[in-house]
């Protein structure tokens, strides 16, 4: 199971202060240097965090996949179009929301997104979407012309972080169902949100033969606040290689 290092909140600490440090650029030739496998950045629309520049240097200097979650707008779609990343994960977005709040609602979207979906497919560009684990949003990416889902992790972490561990086995069983049933359909399988240190394991025993990447920020940044981002990348890929 591959890793993704999501590198926003680098630059939320940079953005709290608006000033050059620390750099989300370092910190991304940081987590791939430690073995991330790919990094992970949100240019959002009020670019709260990261911006356009940071996006742009990143691409230019990471040797590792570059994975850009944005929202499905027409100005994002002309900066995936210029700056030519691996993949485009395309993610809802609200401004008030402190973070992302569930899956992308591909059933509702599914006429704009499959013409939405046609440039950035002819460039290249894989084409994942971050939608909730059931079989209508599935099969809805399908259609639209998705190359693979990431499937939303943040039911099972809320449960797992409240202690409810019954009923973040019975998420994680819905997870692998919707997983199960992208790779019947042909899409490739990775999963995230609200992945930290103590509930990943879990889900990497219960899905680490349909999910193939996990992409996980805000816990890696913050234990890098007392370990360093190097160590905190490599920690995390120890509790994925069960």
């Amino acid at each position: 199971m591959r890793l993704g290092v999501n590198i926003d909140h680098v630059a939320t600490l940079r953005q709290a202060r608006r000033t050059f440090e620390p750099s989300p650029v370092y910190s991304a030739l940081i987590a791939q240097q430690a073995g991330a496998h790919q990094i992970t950045l949100h240019l959002r629309e009020d670019r709260r965090h990261i911006q356009d520049e940071d996006l742009e240097l990143i691409r230019k200097v990471v040797h590792v996949p570059i994975n850009l979650e944005m929202a499905p707008t027409e100005e994002m779609k002309k900066i995936a179009l210029r700056i030519k990343p691996n993949r485009v994960t395309l993610v809802p977005e609200r401004r008030e929301e402190i973070t992302t709040e569930g899956g992308l609602d591909v059933v509702k979207l599914k006429d704009f997104l499959r013409l939405y979906l046609i440039d950035i497919r002819d460039s290249g560009i894989e084409v994942s979407l971050f939608v909730e684990p059931e079989k209508a949003q599935v099969h809805a990416s399908k259609e639209v012309g998705a190359d693979a889902v990431e499937l939303h992790t943040g039911r099972y972490a809320n449960l797992f972080n409240r202690h409810l561990i019954k009923e973040a086995e019975e998420e994680l069983l819905r997870l692998r169902v919707a997983g199960e049933e992208a790779k019947s359909l042909g899409l490739r399988v990775y999963a995230g949100h609200g992945l930290n240190y103590k509930n990943t394991s879990m889900l990497v025993e219960a899905l680490k033969d349909v999910v193939e990447e996990l992409n996980v920020g805000h816990s890696i940044v913050s234990n890098a606040v007392i370990w360093g981002l190097e160590r905190a990348v490599k920690e995390f890929l120890k509790l994925m290689a069960i």
